[in-house]
């Protein structure tokens, strides 16, 4: 190696130094599969995605008041094993692969014992939790769920009165319509909003990572007519207000961001009113709906790699093997492949939530 890395300077700025560090030809040397005399730099592709994980770490180690000086294998076990809303973060095969990233790291900072290699010598693989399938709604299902979302402004509306059902109605259309992430939806900018339809009456949503999650990526998404005239609606009623800032769906008359956890209640709320019982109620199954939706149509997926705001193409791999929940399933429990055309359809109107397969930046990690 060239020059002995300097733990402090991991410390202080562990992105930084990790972004630097996995360009070099040393980063190549610390794989366990690295043959070649004169290693060559990994490609731009794979930093990114090395990037990507190791700014997850980073963001935990800062959130847990950790560094990489003194985190430790029970530390890196209680990272892998995180989870929102009832679900891993991480599947097994991404955990492992986290554990085996952050070991090279350790390695190229002359750790001993090294905490990961400490952390996959204490998981049992076969026994870590089984991953779940990705789930998305059918045609009847998304239908059912739109037909309960929180009720629209109607003519004996007095004033602004129950303001956040109507924002929360908007919201919900935009995730299940546009598949947006639900940091995106909370960090969405009334300026990333398209004002001129196309000739279909969609508009265009141009996600930034601007008051979002750090993961997200910059990309464009068509919202569709049925969509249009909610979010519409909903804009005009915040101007009213007069709610300050930018955010499009603020928490509160003063323009604060939405917690993650309130969007997820109210999801969760709209589909127990259309009767769904799935076991993610919340913004990443409006997501893969979404997806699975696009991919019925025949959107390519080289188009929905963008429009998801995705690394990689293949990150769209899993979508098409996503189980299709129906309404039948509530009382059976059967579900449907995605990928059969007889199940492909869109909804037309909204009054009728992870690279997807963990490989790669995001949904990089998250179904």
């Amino acid at each position: 190696m060239s020059t002995h890395p300097s733990l402090a300077e991991w410390d202080a700025r562990p992105v930084e130094a990790f972004a630097a560090f996995v360009i070099t030809p040393d980063f190549v040397l610390t794989s366990s599969r690295q043959r070649d005399p004169v290693p060559l730099p990994i490609s731009a592709e794979s930093a990114a995605i090395y990037k990507f994980m190791f700014g997850k770490f980073a963001t935990w180690m800062l959130e847990h008041s950790v560094r990489m000086s003194t985190v430790n294998a029970a530390d890196l076990r209680r990272f892998i094993e995180l989870s929102h809303d009832g679900r891993r973060d991480l599947n097994s095969k991404i955990a492992y692969r986290y554990l085996r990233l952050l070991e090279r790291c350790f390695d190229y900072l002359d750790r001993t014992p090294n905490p990961a290699r400490q952390a996959i010598a204490a998981t049992d693989r076969a026994h870590l939790a089984e991953d779940a399938p990705m789930l998305a709604l059918g045609q009847d299902d998304l239908g059912r769920f739109l037909a309960a979302l929180p009720a629209g402004r109607t003519d004996d509306t007095e004033g602004h009165a129950g303001w956040k059902r109507r924002r929360d109605r908007a919201m919900q259309v935009v995730m299940a319509l546009a598949g947006l992430r639900v940091a995106e939806a909370i960090g969405l900018l009334l300026d990333e909003v398209g004002r001129q339809p196309d000739i279909d009456g969609a508009i265009e949503l141009n996600i930034t990572p601007e008051a979002k999650h750090r993961t997200s990526y910059e990309h464009t998404v068509k919202l569709p007519r049925a969509g249009v005239a909610e979010l519409v609606a909903w804009l005009k009623e915040r101007e009213a207000m007069n709610i300050p800032g930018d955010l499009v769906f603020p928490a509160n008359p003063e323009g604060e961001p939405l917690h993650k956890a309130t969007v997820y209640r109210q999801t969760r709320a709209t589909f127990e009113r259309a009767g769904i019982a799935v076991a993610r109620a919340g913004g990443r199954t409006l997501r893969n709906s979404f997806a699975v939706q696009q991919l019925d149509q025949g959107m390519p997926r080289s188009e929905l790699t963008t429009a998801l705001g995705l690394a990689l193409e293949r990150s769209t791999e899993a979508y098409r093997y996503a189980r299709r929940h129906e309404a039948l399933d509530d009382g059976a429990g059967a579900a449907t492949s995605a990928s059969d055309p007889a199940a492909a359809a869109h909804p037309e109107t909204p009054t009728g939530e992870a690279p997807a397969d963990g490989s790669a930046p995001d949904d990089p990690h998250r179904r």
